[in-house]
């Protein structure tokens, strides 16, 4: 069964005020690289689901359903359910662990964190975050993941900007967004989280209508800049980047609605593209299906959008729809992709035995590290910030390695050392050392007494 969900309702109390009037974009484009095709459609359709991409598959969370698509073999399976069931939540992918937080079911909003381990086919609880939100993205820059500005049931547009520390399972306030949006469209390119479109305040318009803005924030300096702003603006739409690796760099915003209409405003097929080399934005092949609230995933800098529905007020429900996107250019790497792998070098532990059950983890890398971890013997990977020990450990031999990714996403890892733990240092045999040198030096002592003691006696008897 279809289920209402708050921020929709939202979306329809901010369409009155809406007065923006767009002119549908021209398409063009014939090269076969710029196309679109339909692939295996969603095994169930959900209001408000969330895809992205790990370990070469594209995972699609919602509150009715979770599934796993395998773009090899055009296949769907099913997943667990979320532990917190929930729509309109926000999706991040940090070394192949999905992480959804927030989001809505029916008037209740949620402030979950939980991520999903598809090597372990498990869910785990984590921090929550400060504010249960809906109507928001997920980024993730550095090896942090960011959420920024949503909505809450009271408030329909919030500036806010919290960062998810992985490693310390903690939140963080950065400087707020400049102009407030909700139902965005995101994506990272080079570390740089980019919002464009979305639900937002036009201060000249003196009302709730679409924004037309492009937001870019900066984690490394905590700053926010504005650059030429989408051509068309779309709330609920979607975007996903190509890294370079098999297409240059570039955001592709995908659908949305332009708010036309009203209450029975429908969904457009627009593929909108941004050049970050040149501050321009061009158009691509639409999609064959025009619609809003849809999800995207970006796989072999391949673009998959899920979903999505293509009316307003009495919507029949949601798409199943999976269709591809193959970029400008495709087959052709960006000059700028970097895919030189961190050197990593191991300093602590070495080749040797530890007393004690603790030792430290010291490492080193020839560029910046957003995040690392190590793996102990056939344990999962632990995710850590920097140096740090490693307690508990069990007496007898182990193997460890050090793993990192860069800012470019090029993991590197360390050389596998193998120790042992040879328990307590052993202070027993140190004790019992010094009580056999203090029996031999009294010994001596007296030997050294009754060999004096006898020459005064022989000493006494001549005389």
């Amino acid at each position: 069964m279809r289920k209402a969900a708050v921020p929709l309702t939202l979306i329809l109390v901010l369409l009155a005020a809406s007065s923006l009037i767009s002119d549908r974009p021209v398409s063009g484009a014939t090269a076969t690289e710029n196309t679109w095709e339909t692939l295996a459609p969603l095994p169930e359709s959900s209001e408000g689901n969330r895809a992205a991409a790990a370990n070469g598959k594209i995972y699609v969370i919602s509150d009715s359903g979770n599934f796993e698509y395998d773009p090899k073999t055009d296949k769907w399976s099913a997943i667990p359910p979320l532990p917190t069931p929930r729509a309109f939540s926000a999706i991040a992918v940090v070394q192949n662990k999905v992480y959804t937080i927030g989001g809505s079911l029916g008037n209740e909003y949620t402030n979950a964190n939980e991520v999903y381990d598809p090597s372990t086919n498990n869910w785990k609880s984590l921090s929550p975050i400060p504010a249960s939100i809906s109507g928001f993205d997920a980024n993730v820059a550095n090896g942090k993941i960011y959420v920024i500005g949503g909505a809450t049931y009271q408030n329909p547009l919030l500036s806010i900007n919290l960062v998810y520390d992985i490693a310390n399972d903690a939140w963080t306030n950065k400087t707020t967004m400049p102009y407030p949006v909700t139902f965005y469209a995101s994506c990272v390119v080079d570390n740089k989280i980019y919002i464009m479109g979305g639900l937002g305040y036009l201060p000249n318009r003196g009302g709730v209508l679409r924004g037309n803005y492009t937001q870019i924030y900066d984690p490394e300096t905590d700053s926010w800049s504005l650059v030429t702003p989408i051509p068309t603006p779309v709330y609920s739409a979607a975007a996903g980047a190509t890294i370079g690796v098999m297409a240059p760099k570039r955001i592709y915003v995908i659908g949305g609605t332009t708010g036309e209409g009203g209450m029975f405003a429908g969904g457009t097929d627009f593929t909108q593209v941004y050049d970050m080399n040149n501050n321009t934005w061009a158009l691509g092949e639409p999609m064959p299906s025009s619609r809003f609230g849809l999800t995207v995933a970006v796989l072999n800098d391949q673009i998959y959008a899920i979903g999505g529905n293509n009316q307003m007020a009495f919507a029949p429900p949601p798409f199943k729809l999976n269709q591809r996107y193959t970029p400008f250019s495709y087959g052709t790497r960006d000059p700028t992709y970097d895919d030189k792998s961190p050197e990593i070098t191991l300093e602590s532990p070495k080749n040797e035995t530890y007393y004690g059950t603790s030792i430290p983890l010291q490492f080193s890398s020839s560029e910046h590290i957003p995040w690392a971890g190590y793996k102990l013997d056939n344990e999962n990977v632990t995710d850590i910030s920097g140096n740090t020990n490693i307690s508990g450990l069990a007496v007898g031999s182990h193997t460890l390695t050090v793993y990192v990714v860069d800012v470019a996403g090029n993991n590197g890892a360390s050389e596998t050392v193998t120790f042992k733990v040879a328990g307590p240092f052993p202070v027993v045999p140190i004790a019992a050392a010094a009580v056999v040198i203090a029996v031999a030096v009294a010994a001596a002592g007296l030997l050294l007494y009754f060999r004096r003691r006898k020459r005064q006696v022989r000493a006494v008897e001549v005389g």
